[in-house]
């Protein structure tokens, strides 16, 4: 549930999420909104994880997501920041938290746990900076003209895909990752909003700072980060005293985003002394992505609140669909869903009906189906057969419901009909794979 705290004369929006044995306050980037974060897949995984050891304290810093907008020309500074996180904490009951900042989060964080060590338990910093320009004593950092390269692609492109190809080139391809991306910065903060705080957090510049930490500290960097380079990291870890610092692996700079398992096992270790890793359960099932053709069309010509009714009505027949053959509904995909199946005709069937059944809504969908071993992720699905139902659903047309050969093979006997469309290369799998789309008995 979200709750505000009352900072000065602004609401600030917070969350308090698990009951571990200590308080983590987690300071996300840039622009944030921390109800959607728990909608974006990824997210929602990465924020589980750390609310598996602690008591996870969440907000929106002012400016950004649920909290109070403040004007262009009144920013918010990293003291008025750090005061909203003392409000937060105080709100939450929390004397005394680890602080966990991710990129933008970490100079505030930075700057938290040297000016109030006695509220700090730990200081853990991610993807981090010192200074976000380039001097001759500091190289990593952008030059001027990039960062105007920067503020010129927030101006032009706000509302799409921003620097994503640099934040996360691992899935910078992924047309669900991209959508994903797209609606979090949309709720994250106006465009107005986020090129004014990407210029104030370019000013940014704490390097006189970290001598002054003197709580437990550990630094993380990925060492092939696109946006803030590995070296960044070096030297916040050099420059605060007894830090510790992990080089991780990937190319990531976005938390959520690469292998988050590692992240989270560093940031569990340190903080408990215990790394439990993640232990999955593996079962076989059929993985069933849906989406709307030429959704994004559909929405311009109806506009915001027709869509939004159309969708419902969508999501409601699918639902139908999918507890009548007996599926487990994963989650939504926007336009879309994710859903398991123990019987891989009951999913094509579920799937066959589906595509019929929402023509009468004046919208088509289309499926992908594979059958494979899956990781069970809590109340997530993850692993290589997932990934192939997604890359199966990009090769099909409007209200074609293809499948894997796998799944063909698996319903022999079904009264099921199939017609081959060929074999693919799906991105990111290897090999070739016969496709086929499926049809009613």
């Amino acid at each position: 549930m979200t709750r505000y705290a009352k900072s000065g004369d602004l609401n600030i929006a917070y969350q308090v999420v698990g009951d571990g044995p200590f308080d983590l306050v987690f300071a996300p980037g840039w622009v944030s909104n921390i109800e959607y974060s728990w909608e974006e897949p990824s997210i929602r995984r990465f924020l589980e994880g750390l609310a598996s050891f602690s008591r996870l304290i969440l907000f929106d810093k002012r400016g950004t997501g649920l909290s109070d907008r403040v004007s262009d020309d009144k920013l918010p500074t990293l003291e008025q920041r750090m005061d909203d996180v003392r409000a937060v904490m105080d709100a939450a009951g929390s004397k005394r938290a680890a602080v966990f900042g991710a990129s933008e989060g970490s100079v505030m964080s930075i700057l938290f746990a040297a000016a109030f060590p006695q509220r700090t338990l730990a200081l853990v910093v991610y993807g981090g900076f010192a200074k976000r320009t380039w001097s001759e004593d500091y190289p990593w950092a952008p030059k001027a003209e990039e960062r105007q390269k920067f503020f010129e692609a927030i101006e032009q492109g706000w509302g799409g895909v921003v620097d994503l190809a640099t934040l996360a080139p691992s899935v910078a391809d992924d047309p669900r990752f991209q959508d994903r991306w797209a609606t979090y910065l949309r709720r994250s903060a106006s465009p107005r909003a986020a090129l004014a705080l990407a210029k104030m957090n370019t000013r940014f510049d704490v390097r006189g700072v970290l001598p002054a930490v003197h709580v437990p500290t550990l630094v993380l960097h990925r060492v092939g980060d696109q946006d803030v380079n590995v070296a960044e990291g070096r030297y916040i870890a050099e420059h605060i005293p007894g830090a510790k610092f992990v080089e991780l692996s990937g190319v990531d700079h976005l938390y959520y985003a690469g292998d988050v398992d590692e992240l989270l096992g560093e940031v569990e270790e340190f903080l408990t002394g215990v790394r439990h890793g993640a232990h999955h359960e593996r079962v076989l099932a059929t993985v069933l992505f849906t989406d709307i053709v030429d959704s994004s069309k559909k929405g311009a010509e109806i506009g915001d609140r027709r869509w939004r009714d159309l969708l419902d009505d969508h999501n409601v027949l699918l639902r139908r669909e999918i507890q009548r053959f007996g599926g487990r509904e994963i989650k939504t995909t926007g336009d879309g869903f994710l859903v398991t199946f123990d019987g891989p005709a009951r999913a094509v069937r579920c799937a066959l009906a589906s595509c019929n059944n929402v023509q009468k809504l004046g919208i088509e969908i289309r499926a992908g189906l594979h059958t494979g071993e899956c990781e069970m992720i809590g109340d997530d699905v993850g692993g290589v057969a997932v990934n192939i139902a997604a890359r199966v659903l990009d090769e099909a047309k409007a209200s074609e419901v293809l499948v894997s050969g796998t799944v063909r093979d698996l319903v022999a006997g079904s009264g099921l009909r199939f017609d081959s469309r060929g074999k693919h290369e799906l991105k990111g799998v290897p090999g070739e794979w016969e496709l086929l789309a499926a049809q009613s008995a």
